[in-house]
């Protein structure tokens, strides 16, 4: 039986690729590899000033689906089924996605010279922030390529009058076919959507 057992683990791992180089199948211990979003980047070369300073913004927390309310890190295999998120098994971000893009979303604003609030500063008059985090994943297109992609929905609002909504889709190119190829290219897509993010809010009336 455990001949057996042992014959059908050797089978699956050798006869997907993904779980050899994105799952880190065979790795010696348990221990999750943890992932964050890196240092704050610049976009296209462009210094941290070609970014608005925008007036004072409350920034609410994003919010995301419930499936990607946790550390986990999720991939698709989109040649095979891409209606299912899988989750790596030995790598883990080290915040849930929602609080990462929120806490990074305020560093850039700061780091812009603008001014980020939290909604529970209560600051008279402030316009509030709102996102939706619609994906956060790494997308397999082919065993050994893939991409990462966010896509995210801002809504801004005065008290409850909504001011202005827009949605920003980037992607970024994995550097490797397993978690750390996913979380540098989520990280490069999630700071390219949260620069187009800071630019649109520099066209609105926040004052």
């Amino acid at each position: 039986m455990k001949k057996m057992t042992s014959f059908i683990a050797t089978l699956l791992v050798a006869t997907s690729p993904v779980l050899l180089s994105g799952c880190a199948v065979g790795k010696s211990d348990s221990v999750a590899a943890l992932y964050d979003l890196g240092p704050l980047m610049t976009q296209h070369g462009q210094t941290t000033s070609a970014l608005p300073a925008l007036p004072p913004i409350s920034v609410a927390e994003a919010r995301v689906p419930a499936w990607l309310d946790s550390p986990m890190m999720y991939f698709r295999l989109s040649y095979a089924n891409s209606q299912q998120p899988r989750p790596y098994a030995y790598a883990r971000w080290t915040m849930p996605p929602a609080q990462l893009l929120t806490q990074h979303l305020k560093a850039r604003i700061t780091q812009a010279g603008g001014v980020a609030l939290a909604p529970s500063d209560g600051a008279l008059g402030v316009p509030v922030l709102r996102i939706e985090t619609d994906d956060f994943t790494q997308n397999f297109d082919a065993p050994e390529r893939s991409t990462g992609q966010v896509a995210l929905r801002a809504s801004v609002f005065r008290e409850r009058t909504l001011l202005a909504q827009r949605s920003f889709v980037r992607q970024a190119p994995a550097p490797s076919a397993d978690a750390a190829g996913g979380a540098n290219a989520l990280a490069t897509a999630s700071d390219a959507a949260i620069a187009d993010l800071i630019v649109w809010l520099g066209t609105l009336q926040l004052k």
